[in-house]
């Protein structure tokens, strides 16, 4: 840059800062670096209502850079999932029979009650719900007949008793004539929350005559703990 240009282009710097405008912006205004600008505008004194200007100015640009990055990596984290997803699945294939039967042992292992000598589990995941129930249908047969189901739910949704009946006949694919009676869970906290509506408690499953299922069950796992 020759000495006339430079001069010139100092003339536009002071006149920019002048008017308010930050090291920053007269920067890339003018295609030179801040560093230089700097210099050349160090003796421009702003009054209070630019430098409030300034600041304002800032922090709308420093929160828009802060909601662009949650964005970004919002999207990262959305990709991440969709990818493990699809590997999971991938990796996992389709189940054998044997497959199915030691997942189910596991669940119940985690789940299920080891001391009522019937089978009996208790769970709130829908998807949970229906792989167990699927398996057992799989793999002991097990008929809707023989299914008997029960559930829990706080009392401050007792009026959803029958809409959450139903969900769960929905999820379960068994009629709600298979289902006991409600048990309601006293709570303390009267506070009604965003997801009222989501909210479907657990959902308990029994079957019929199921002492030989139990006992196979808790032999299985006695077979898994020492297996390993």
């Amino acid at each position: 840059m020759g000495f006339m240009a430079k001069v010139i282009e100092r003339r536009k710097a002071i006149n920019l800062r002048k008017k308010g405008k930050s090291i920053k912006t007269i920067a890339k205004v003018l295609n030179i670096s801040k560093s230089t600008i700097s210099i050349w505008c160090r003796d421009i004194k702003l009054t209070k209502k630019q430098i409030e200007r300034l600041h304002e100015s800032m922090v709308r640009g420093s929160y828009s850079g802060r909601i662009k990055g949650a964005k970004l990596q919002h999207e990262k984290r959305i990709k991440r999932e969709k990818e493990a997803k699809i590997l999971g699945i991938k990796e996992i294939g389709k189940l054998s029979e044997r497959d199915l039967l030691m997942v189910l042992v596991a669940l119940y292992w985690g789940e299920g009650a080891k001391k009522k000598r019937e089978f009996f589990i208790v769970n709130s995941d829908p998807d949970m719900i229906k792989f167990m129930l699927n398996a057992l249908r799989k793999i002991f047969t097990i008929k809707n007949d023989r299914f008997i189901l029960g559930v829990a739910i706080n009392t401050i949704h007792k009026g959803r008793d029958e809409e959450i009946k139903d969900y769960w006949s929905k999820i379960t694919k068994i009629p709600k004539s298979r289902f006991r009676k409600t048990i309601f869970i006293k709570s303390k906290n009267k506070k009604i929350y965003d997801n009222f509506q989501n909210y479907h408690g657990m959902l308990r499953i029994n079957i019929s005559k199921s002492i030989d299922i139990y006992n196979r069950m808790i032999g299985l796992i006695r077979g898994l703990n020492v297996g390993i």
